[in-house]
């Protein structure tokens, strides 16, 4: 059973046409990784089904578990139960990280997180709770970030570059809790520039390539074993012959 379910989506900048008939589904429980060059949609994409403008969506279809989303602003897409780890991490700098998780915090759709919880995944986050969030490192605020879309208890997280200018010890940690969180039954799609971080969270994996189209999917392991691939759409090299 699909959670999300995009087709034929488009969507642009003012006259700036980025995305181009996308479609994709997100499976209950599944962790999909997006990946591409700059520039190539992934935040345009993850905006889009949020509720978050702009981008215009000009055409197409985002379901959540069959419900039209389209043309629900943010705040009632959240309430349907999508979360987000936006890109820059956004946490609330003038509050503390308790305040910072207790403000979001919600029922929703049975996953049953809280700060407490949230607390146990990141034990940094828990000796720092009294601390004001904009005095946080780097790693801590990503920390908190992906704590407070946790307590919205969504059914569908999407993360935008979780990974995105971390320091490799604090990448590592991030990158350690996703692996716990990837085997906790939660639906997310990921997108991401680390692809090894991608390749190790995702169960499959949908790559953007230029002109706003998926230019390719498949698992991790054909990916890794994809080396057109992976050099033309990624920039990198591969395994494969």
């Amino acid at each position: 059973m699909n959670v999300l379910e995009v087709r034929g989506l488009h969507a642009s900048y003012a006259t700036a046409g980025v995305l181009h008939g996308i479609d994709l589904d997100v499976g209950a429980g599944e962790v999909v990784g997006l990946l591409g060059r700059n520039g190539m949609g992934k935040t345009t994409l993850l905006r889009g089904i949020c509720g978050a403008r702009p981008p215009a969506c000009t055409a197409g279809s985002i379901r959540l578990h069959g419900e039209e989303l389209l043309a629900l602003p943010p705040w009632e897409v959240a309430r349907r139960g999508v979360g987000v780890v936006p890109q820059g991490r956004r946490v609330f700098g003038s509050l503390t990280v308790a305040e910072n998780l207790r403000i979001v915090a919600r029922r929703g759709h049975g996953h049953g997180w809280t700060s407490d919880r949230v607390y146990e995944l990141f034990p940094a986050l828990a000796e720092r709770r009294g601390q004001r969030a904009g005095t946080l490192s780097g790693g801590e605020q990503q920390m908190l970030a992906i704590g407070r879309a946790l307590v919205t208890n969504p059914c569908l997280l999407l993360m935008d570059e979780p990974s995105e200018g971390l320091a490799q010890g604090a990448a590592a940690v991030i990158k350690d809790r996703l692996a716990d969180l990837s085997r906790q039954n939660l639906s997310v799609l990921l997108a991401e520039q680390n692809v090894d971080l991608a390749l190790t969270l995702a169960s499959r994996v949908l790559v953007l390539g230029e002109a706003g189209r998926l230019a390719w999917s498949g698992s991790p392991e054909e990916l890794r074993a994809n080396d057109a691939v992976l050099r033309r759409h990624l920039g990198i090299a591969g395994d494969g012959p």
